[in-house]
Parts: structure tokens; sequence; C-alpha cells
């Protein structure tokens, strides 16, 4: 995993301007503090910042081939799970490499398949490649958004980077956000518009596509769509499919040449991906190191509710030892989960998931001492219908995103500057151009189309979100955290799986646990989900109110200008009751909200945010 980053501009010859690349480049050490590099061309730089993974000594970067008397140069971010099946196609093809890098292999794909080469490709990646014959930069974007990557593009200027902040590192490119990009954070937030960047003229590519530019034009395409058909195969046939896909998909991501570990929560799909790494190291004769997180005290404060029916510290130990793993525990405290708000927006570049942020920023730095790799159980719940929304017929035939139903609390905050029915029409916009694009199939019935909706809703907002933070937290800290079920193979196959094969015996991803039998052991096979912990302890609220009041009642404070003070006020002091619904997901309410104002609010001081609206 690394951090890329580049500035193209026709109209002018960038050779002179290396301080500029490195600032940018430097911006994103935490993505990749092993080794830096730096690509100079008369309308063209490249920076490129390493975290070392595979081939130490044959993967440096930015990687330059020659062909037809051409140079073709690559920075690239991510791994390629199918490397070896790629090389063996291209030694065939009369190719010879000089290492065993997936950096190569990838870069020798695009000489050979052209801007097709994202067809032959399963992994996470975001890369780019200057073609010094087309005069031309690609950038390309995995297909379910794994790996992030931003750009800028206003007059002669395209200015991109794995993160906002190495594009912001540019002096031509200022902090401004506008009316839509509030309404991203305020009505949309931590979620945000596929394609958005929320700064102006900031934009993400967005997963699945792939984006040209020379001094024609920029040209952006889709190349990767899910596929809508008839599912041919009877249930047996689909259990031992999704078990084959998901065995070797994970097989495919134990490859490392660092020290690789797994996140077990005790929950169903962290344990497979757990138990099937514990297996494959004890064939090598080594044994599987195991991470979870918990809070102080959780246990005497833990509510139970119908999203999170169970606490997992039960669990965990019991599951350890079934799959002999040699397991690590870290507890969070109170104090230490609210004063790293800060590094998670940070991280992130945005305002984030609150605590929920903060807490993965605190866990991966803890496993980021021993570990360079780790695999984490993220996208089963969007893929195979895990949450408690895909089963409520009120969320199913809602017209608005299942995880922020309501608008009330949001409209609430808000300041009289900010237009209540600009804020609605916006999210309802954003929710209607995403099932516009869902493939439908003419046959279905009006209820199987619903949840062709509700799964394309998941995969492209509710899961970005997660792959989001995943990756921001984690490379924050120089972690690389591969996720299996995000396997596009495992996506596809699933995606026209029946909801009634899913939900098999009307059991939470019934169909998952039958195809997860003999590898998940028996005890947790069982097990209700239960989403990432968040803690419950009293005195996090008291943190949370207590620098939230110093926000509103310090006259300096950027996010004044954006919020209702007297409303914000009212929540602090527990007095909107009728208000009191989540704001975000499952996780995300009461102390949480308060928390994501406070994220806002250092997100503005920090960037110095100018607001033009």
């Amino acid at each position: 995993m690394c951090g890329i980053t580049g500035w193209v501009n026709f109209s002018r010859d960038l050779r002179n301007n290396a301080d500029v690349i490195k600032d940018m480049r430097d911006s994103l050490t935490h993505r990749g503090p092993d080794e830096s590099g730096l690509f100079t061309g008369k309308n063209v730089l490249f920076g490129h910042r390493r975290l070392t993974v595979v081939d130490p000594t044959g993967g440096h970067q930015p990687m330059t081939k020659n062909k037809g008397g051409y140079q073709y140069t690559i920075i690239y971010n991510g791994e390629l799970y199918n490397t070896e099946d790629l090389r063996e196609k291209l030694i065939k093809k009369g190719y010879r490499f000089a290492a065993y890098s997936d950096t190569e292999v990838l870069l020798t794909s695009y000489l050979e398949f052209g801007e097709n080469c994202v067809d032959h490709l399963n992994g996470i990646y975001a890369f780019a490649i200057w073609n010094e014959k087309k005069q031309q930069i690609y950038i390309a974007r995995d297909r379910l958004g794994v790996k992030p990557l931003f750009y800028y593009h206003k007059n002669n200027e395209f200015i991109f980077g794995s993160e906002i902040k190495s594009i912001l590192a540019h002096p031509g490119v200022k902090p401004i956000i506008g009316e839509e990009g509030l309404l991203e954070i305020f009505g949309l937030g931590p979620a945000r518009s596929p394609g958005s960047g929320v700064f102006k003229d900031i934009n993400e590519l967005r997963p699945g596509h792939f984006l040209t530019f020379s001094k024609k034009q920029l040209d952006v395409k889709r190349y990767w769509q899910l596929q809508s058909k008839i599912h041919p195969d009877s249930y047996q046939t689909t259990v031992a499919k999704i078990r084959n896909l998901f065995l070797d998909t994970v097989n495919r991501q134990l490859i490392s040449d660092v020290p690789l570990c797994t996140f077990l929560s005790g929950g169903l799909d962290s344990t497979a991906i757990s138990a099937v790494a514990a297996q494959q190291m004890r064939k090598k004769g080594n044994i599987l190191n195991t991470y979870s997180i918990d809070y102080q005290d959780n246990d005497n404060y833990f509510k139970k509710n119908d999203f999170q029916p169970d606490a997992d510290s039960k669990w965990i130990p019991r599951v350890s030892e079934a799959i002999a793993s040699k397991h690590h525990y870290y507890n969070i405290n109170n104090s230490e989960l609210v004063a790293s708000l800060r590094d998670a927006v940070i991280a992130n570049d945005l305002p984030g998931m609150a605590d929920i942020d903060s807490s993965l920023y605190l866990f991966t730095k803890n496993v980021k001492n021993n570990f360079t790799v780790a695999l984490s159980g993220e996208c089963a719940d969007e893929i195979f219908g895990g949450y408690p929304w895909f089963r409520n017929s009120e969320d199913i035939n809602a017209d608005i995103f299942p995880w922020s139903k309501s608008l009330a609390l949001r409209k609430y905050i808000l300041s009289d500057k900010i237009d209540d029915n600009s804020l609605e029409e916006f999210v309802r916009s954003k929710y209607q151009a995403t099932i516009n694009e869902v493939p439908l199939r003419d046959d279905e019935t009006e209820k199987e189309s619903k949840m062709r909706e509700l799964f394309y809703l998941n995969m492209k907002w509710f899961m970005l979100t997660l792959l989001t933070r995943k990756d921001r937290m984690s490379m924050a800290n120089s972690l690389e955290v591969r996720v299996p079920f995000a396997d596009h193979r495992l996506v596809e196959y699933s995606w026209n799986i029946p909801w009634e094969m899913k939900y098999h015996n009307k059991i939470e991803k019934g169909l998952l646990r039958d195809a997860f039998k003999g590898i998940v052991p028996e005890i947790v096979l069982n097990r209700r989900k239960s989403p990432y912990p968040r803690t419950y302890h009293p005195k996090y609220g008291k943190l949370i109110r207590e620098w939230i009041s110093e926000i509103i009642y310090d006259s300096s404070s950027p996010i004044l200008k954006l919020i209702n003070k007297n409303h914000i006020i009212n929540i602090i002091e527990n007095q909107n009751k009728e208000l009191n619904e989540p704001w975000f997901g499952q996780l995300m309410r009461d102390n949480q909200l308060l928390a994501y104002l406070i994220q806002v609010n250092i997100w503005l001081e920090y960037y110095q945010v100018q607001i033009d609206f």
C-alpha cells in the first residue's frame, strides 16, 4: 500500500516545480513511510510514498518501462491478488520481468491491454500511468472503491492524489466549500455523494471508473458495473460456490512479505476470515495473531439493542481458542478516544464517524506496532444483507437512505442561512440518482426490484463509507487492511442471488452461515450480527458535552456560522428527546452527533476552510 500524487499541465513546463510535488508527496508519508520517489517530465510530475509489503527490492516507484521507443511510468497504491496469473499470461505474450512485484505486472498489463487492463485485474488499487507516446495520463480505481483517488481539474491544471490533503498541498488549490459542500456535510455526512470531494473543484474518481487526461480533454469512463440476470444455481450449488469463492479470496489475500494478522470480533465474518488464515498459517508452522477492540469498563455499561444484541467480549476468547490464534486485546480509555477525534479528522480530511473513527484510528495504531498487514471482515453485511433494514418492510419500501431515514435532526441543528428545503431536495436528489442507476431486470417483481435497489444503495453508499473509514484510519498509521468480502468476483456472483436464498430459513445471512459450516466454529455459527463496538461509558458523553460546550460558547468557533446555537444547547442539555434519533447508521446517535459537530469544527479550523455561498 502506498500514497500517490501528481500534477499535469500541458500549457507550462513543470520541471522546476520539484518542491511543490515533494510537498504533495510528503503529505502522504503516513501511507508510505518506507520509501519515496519522484518522476519529473516537462508537463507531468509524479510523487510516490511506499509502504513495502511485497518485493522490497523490486517494487520501487515510480516505475518506468519502455515499449516501441516510448516510456510508460506508473505510480500505484494497492495490491493485486492475481499477480501470478497475470504474469504467466504476459510471459506467454513475450514479456519479461525484472522482479516479482505486482507493480511491474500492472504496468506491463497496461502495455499489453491499454485502457482495458483493468478488466484483467483482481485487487484493490488506484494508480496513474504517464503514456509518453500519447502524451496522456491514465488513472484507474478498483471496482468497489477500497483504495481512494481524488482529483482537481480547473483551467489547465490537473492535480490528483490518494487523499485530499495531497491536493490541498498544491499552492494553487484553496480549501473552499460552497453550498453543495455544506449540504454534503450536514445532509449526508459522514457519507458522501459518489464522486464528491466536498471541497470546490475537488472530485473523487468513482469506484469502477478510469479517466484519461490529455491536451484535448478530461474523459471519465465506467469500466465495471453489476449485471442483473437470472440466478441459475440451486441453493446447495450456491452455497458451494460462495464457499469456494470465499476460500480462494482469503488465500489470495494472505500473500505478504511482511507480518500479517487479522481483526477478530467473534462475529461470523471476521471469524470466517481468521479461521481460514489460522489454518493456512498452521500448515507453514506459524500461529495467526488476532486483534480485537473494546473500551474501558464497557461491560459495566453495555446496553443491548436491536442493532447490537450482545457484546463481543464473551465471544472472542472462545473463537480464538477454537482456531488456535494468539489473541491481542486493545482497550481504549475514553479520554484518548475523545482526544483522537482530531487525529481522525486529519486522517480523513473531512468530518467522519466521530468516535467510531477515532477508536479505529487508535486500534490500528496499536496493531501497527507489530504488523503491517491485516485482514478485516467489512462488506459482508452489505453484500449478503446483514443489517436490520434488509428485513424491515418499512425500510425496504422507504424512499430515503435507510441508515439516515429522517432529516428532522439534520434540519434542526442548521443555521437559518442554510435552507431546510434545499437540504431535503439535495438528499432526495442524491438518493434518486442512485436508484436511477440500479440495473433492474424487466421480469422481476416489485419486491425483487426493491431488494435490488436496497442492495445497490448499500454497496454504493454505506459500504463505501465504511471502506473509506477503514482505509483512512489504518493508512494514517501505515497499516494495510485487506477486505476479502470486497472481492469483485464474490460481489458479482452474490448480486444475482435471490433474497430468499440470502435470507435462508429467515435467518440473517442464512446463506453465508451455511457456506461457512466446517470453517467457522459451531460456537459462533449462529451468533446474531453485532456491529463494530462503541463505548457506552458515561464519561465519554461527559467529555463530549464539555468539549462541544466550549465550542458553542467560543464566539470564534467557525462552526457557529453554520449551526443553530440554541438548538445545539438543547441537545447538550437533553431537552430535545423527540429528536433523539440516529444521525447515521446503527451507531451514530446522541453523543456521536455532538462528536460529529466537534469534528466539523476541527475540520473548519485545521484546514482553514473558506465558506463561499
